[in-house]
């Protein structure tokens, strides 16, 4: 994981992180752009979820902040738009919702979310959550290509795809991350807490459902293989 330094020099290389922040209720939208213009990002702005996808075509943000329950087009189907246009789906896309914490986390994650942030929004939390995911994608950039294959699965971490029986599948941020995690040691299980703190990072408050929803997402991809629970510890990857 990259320091605060390590970060902001990141940031002075490549440009400032265009960030698209999208809600139908203009003194949200007003009160995140104010807290993320001043601590440095890019910001560009959408009233629902319809423009969401055009401003993300267009602008190719690095990350989408974004609303649920929104007119014209809700969070949820924005976000399983842009999860299947090429040049939008491996975007990360953090929901923002006041609605039924369980309810909005597995619908969230079912239509391709890395994150979720309750309502009221507190600008310490959105910024930590922004900056996690940003370290953790830049981490996850590396000059040589890195795959992970096995007799039927391939995972090619540099072009984010992963090849099953034949078949090219095309994995949400947060799932491509976990399996390649747990891929990279075969036969070894990981705890809750390992997976936690390098899939999602410190920063990141998220809970053991959080885990279990995303593995079973991959499972039901895979057929139920490669990933085996491992009672009272936790995950492990065996081909």
């Amino acid at each position: 994981m990259l320091t605060p330094i390590q970060f902001i020099c990141n940031i002075m290389i490549k440009g400032l992180p265009k960030v698209l922040v999208v809600d139908d209720e203009q003194d949200i939208l007003e009160l995140i752009r104010h807290s993320l213009a001043k601590e440095g990002f890019e910001v560009h702005i959408a009233a629902n979820g319809a423009q969401a996808v055009e401003q993300a075509k267009k602008v190719k943000p690095e990350i989408i902040i974004m609303d649920v329950m929104m007119p014209v087009m809700d969070g949820m189907e924005a976000c399983r738009q842009l999860k299947e246009i090429p040049e939008t789906k491996n975007i990360p896309v953090i929901f923002l919702t006041a609605r039924s914490e369980e309810f909005a986390e597995l619908a969230g994650f079912e239509a391709g979310a890395d994150d979720y942030i309750a309502k009221p929004v507190r600008n310490r939390v959105l910024l930590s959550r922004v900056k996690a995911i940003l370290r953790r994608r830049n981490a996850l950039v590396t000059p040589e290509p890195e795959k992970y294959e096995f007799e039927n699965l391939k995972i090619d971490r540099e072009r984010f795809v992963v090849e099953y029986d034949g078949r090219t599948l095309q994995l949400p941020r947060k799932e491509f991350e976990l399996l390649s995690f747990l891929a990279s040691r075969p036969g070894r299980v990981f705890s809750r807490d390992e997976i936690l703190e390098n899939v999602w990072g410190n920063e990141v408050l998220v809970v053991d459902r959080t885990i279990d929803v995303h593995v079973r997402k991959i499972r039901e991809k895979l057929d139920d293989k490669f990933i085996y629970t491992v009672k009272g510890v936790g995950y492990k990857f065996e081909s």
